[in-house]
């Protein structure tokens, strides 16, 4: 956006870092930030939506700013909404602040709130679009992505060894990675609104999969769903660590599993079988989860799992954490995803690396249209 005055872009990227301080506490809303500059370019308020049903980010800032904002500009990464819902319009906000420009970074896709920037500009404000979209929409790819598919946003997690092995062959996996890449993990998990195992690591690991984060008290980090994809419902026990209460549970199973036995120990959800009869249908699945505003997931499974999401092309976001041991043998990171020739391969944009402790972290997406294009 060539028409941006410095000071403009770099309140904008500061709009980005304070969005990113609502991950895992807005959903099913975006996660936004929103800095307030005077009439002279000063900084005079700042706020990010903080949970879903408060006040959005503008309102803060503007808050922050009192009579400061008038004649001054607001800069939003997400197109001011245009709509009431459990909380009053934006822009309607920012027009009775008395602001006199408006810059945002990505368009508001939601056809419930669009119209922001329209409404902004009858009333005689300034606006303009598209300043750092990339950065915008890369930091709320989550939101994003369950707006215009229509389902949740799916980050595979996975950790192997550099030979691609994510057990011994004695099934033997704790501990693979390092405790900084552990502990990475369970930032991810707070992240995310649910975590998905399936049977296998079910019964392998009995894992918790609760978000535990160093420093934060539990009051101060979103627990997310825990769903385990039981199709034949024989892989969650009485007992088993994902049944503790720490958190909320879901166990999907398929439609004619005898589930008598889960009544009770958590809700259910029943779901058609996959087409070839091997696990669940996947997009069912997903449509289950986003019927219970569930926007942002993060895959935990294993390769069986993993190859399924792979095989129904719902994986988003992949990040691989590599640790500097062979094995040699064991089960890969990846089961079958219905490729048989290198001409079907899923390539990837990698999108970020990292050193964590001894471990490589990896970041990539299949490569597709940036998200804010897509319409």
């Amino acid at each position: 956006m060539a028409t941006a005055a410095p000071v403009e872009t770099a309140a904008m990227r500061r709009a980005i870092e304070l969005a990113a301080r609502g991950l895992g506490h807005t959903s099913p809303n975006p996660v936004v930030g929103c800095v307030v500059l005077d009439s002279a370019g000063r900084t005079v308020g700042e706020g990010w939506h903080q949970r879903a049903g408060g006040p959005h980010a503008e309102v803060h800032a503007l808050r922050a700013a009192g009579e400061r904002a008038r004649g001054g500009t607001a800069l939003v990464t997400l197109e001011p909404c245009n709509h009431t819902g459990r909380t009053g319009p934006c822009a309607q906000a920012l027009i009775d602040a008395g602001i006199v420009r408006v810059v945002y970074a990505v368009s508001d896709p939601n056809p419930a709130a669009t119209g922001g920037a329209v409404t902004l500009a009858a009333a005689g404000i300034d606006v303009e679009g598209g300043l750092l979209a990339d950065e915008a929409a890369a930091g709320n790819e989550a939101w994003l992505t369950s707006v215009l598919r229509r389902r949740p946003f799916v980050l595979w997690k996975y950790a192997a060894t550099l030979d691609g092995r994510i057990a011994a062959a004695d099934g033997t996996s704790r501990w693979i990675t390092s405790p900084q890449s552990r502990g990475d993990v369970h930032r991810l998990r707070a992240a995310a609104d649910a975590v998905i195992v399936g049977s296998g690591t079910a019964r392998a690991d009995d894992p918790q999969l609760g978000a535990r984060i160093s420093g934060l008290a539990d009051d101060e980090i979103s627990q997310p769903l825990r769903v385990v994809v039981d199709s034949g419902a024989t892989a969650v026990k009485a007992g088993a660590r994902v049944l503790d209460g720490s958190a909320p549970t879901l166990i999907a199973v398929a439609g004619d599993a005898d589930a008598g036995h889960l009544e009770g120990l958590a809700p259910i959800v029943r779901l058609p079988r996959a087409a070839d009869g091997r696990g669940l249908h996947i997009p069912a699945l997903l449509q289950a989860l986003y019927e219970r505003e569930v926007r942002s997931v993060l895959l935990e499974g294993g390769p069986t799992l993993a190859g399924a999401f792979l095989a129904a092309q719902a994986v988003d976001k992949v990040v691989g954490y590599l640790a500097p041991v062979l094995l040699g043998a064991g089960p890969a990171a990846v089961g079958d995803a219905g490729i048989t020739t290198i001409a079907q391969a899923l390539r990837l944009d990698v999108t970020d690396t990292a050193r964590l402790g001894p471990d490589l972290r990896i970041t990539a997406t299949p490569i597709r249209h940036a998200l804010h294009e897509e319409n």
